[in-house]
């Protein structure tokens, strides 16, 4: 089976976009969380995921929009939180809302969480890879730090698809990954987007400025 792996996506619909254009004919596409935040098109990246049946779990930044979250925002999160809630219909918003914090599948082979297996809120960044993160899983797919990056070990793989959205490795382009399930190869990809389009949709908006002109250099 290939899987297509997103995370991060936080309402750029440009960038989502563009992954979506560029992904092969996938079996499945799943998502690592934070499908919303940040960026001006949150509704229509709800919907991309809940028409194409992404197996998807719940963010930190999802978790913030409908409910409350002891997770400390800065201000330009704040005012995506803020932006997302006025902008979701209640059909987008109930489906952000069943989202599960973790979840396991694919028989079982592949294990979703956004920001480590013991806390969705704990950033696991690449230095922290190790195989002791795997559990009965082959497959574990984490999100929340924005950096691509896998590793494969004896146990199984650990991955991180990188962010759609807003990736903060230093590369503007839009990040996702393939994971075929059954060799457990995983291809890290990148596509570029039209990110001007979004620095004027955040103006026009009247959200912070840095959430659009930060994506200019993949921060």
């Amino acid at each position: 089976m290939l899987v297509g792996l997103v995370s991060d996506i936080h309402g750029n619909k440009p960038a989502l976009d563009a992954v979506l254009d560029d992904m092969p004919a996938v079996d499945a596409l799943a998502c690592a969380g934070d499908v919303v935040g940040y960026n001006p098109w949150p509704g229509a990246c709800v919907d991309a995921m809940r028409e194409r049946d992404a197996v998807s779990i719940r963010g930190n930044h999802d978790r913030a929009v409908v409910t409350e979250t002891g997770f400390s925002f800065n201000s330009m999160a704040g005012a995506g939180v803020e932006h997302a809630r006025d902008r979701l219909t209640d059909r987008q918003f109930a489906w952000l809302d069943a989202l599960p914090t973790e979840r396991t599948a694919f028989g079982g082979r592949v294990k979703l969480v956004h920001g480590h297996p013991d806390d969705p809120d704990r950033y696991t960044y690449p230095g922290l890879f190790s195989e002791r993160l795997l559990g009965d899983e082959d497959v574990l797919v984490m999100g929340h730090t924005h950096v691509q990056h896998h590793e494969r070990y004896d146990a199984g793989v650990v991955v991180n698809p990188g962010s759609v959205g807003q990736p903060r490795d230093g590369d503007p382009d839009a990040a996702y990954a393939l994971l075929d399930t059954e060799t457990l190869e995983v291809e890290e990809r990148r596509v570029a987007y039209d990110v001007e389009r979004v620095v004027a949709r955040v103006r026009e908006e009247g959200l912070p400025d840095e959430i659009g002109t930060r994506l200019r250099k993949g921060r």
